[in-house]
């Protein structure tokens, strides 16, 4: 039996804006950064870290360096899956070509170059978040300085600037 008071549950998240627009699409403005699948961002992001720990520690011989390569070049195409189209053309322009059996320190930087990529991108996230945290607290306290006006529109002095707010009783 479930509970009437209960909150529905909650829908996959779709997409996470990285960089917001003020402007209507399609008015010369280029396309949102956006993330349609951020959990499987952050998983293919923790296996690619962890790749690169794996090969920090170990030697691989050709046949792991073969089969590094084929996993990295999986993972940018599983990235690129998520991704917007800007977004996907700039990993794209920061994938080397890894052709043939490349040597471990070009696997390395290779690697190394997308985890760099990755972070950057969640930091992108990070203070896109904030922005929007920021800006959705200054129109709260817009909001809420216009209700105490709209209360007491006689008293113009607002008691944050400096005026004494009236007690109850006087």
């Amino acid at each position: 039996m479930s509970d009437p008071q209960a909150p529905p549950p909650a829908s996959p998240v779709q997409a996470v804006p990285v960089e917001p627009t003020a402007q209507e699409p399609g008015a010369g403005v280029p396309p949102a950064e956006t993330i349609t699948e951020p959990a499987k961002l952050l998983r293919i992001a923790s296996m690619v870290r962890e790749l690169l720990e794996e090969t920090r520690h170990a030697s691989m011989d050709e046949a792991g360096r073969t089969r590094l390569v084929d996993i990295y070049h999986r993972s940018v195409d599983e990235l690129a899956e998520v991704v917007s189209q800007d977004l996907k053309d700039e990993l794209q322009g920061l994938v080397p070509p890894l052709d043939g059996v490349p040597s471990e320190s070009e696997m390395r930087v290779a690697q190394a170059q997308l985890v760099g990529w990755l972070e950057g991108l969640f930091h992108g996230i990070q203070a896109a978040m904030f922005a929007q945290q920021m800006a959705a607290r200054q129109q709260f306290e817009e909001l809420r300085r216009r209700g105490l006006m709209a209360q007491n529109p006689q008293d113009p002095q607002d008691p944050q600037q400096g005026g004494l707010p009236r007690g109850q009783y006087l």
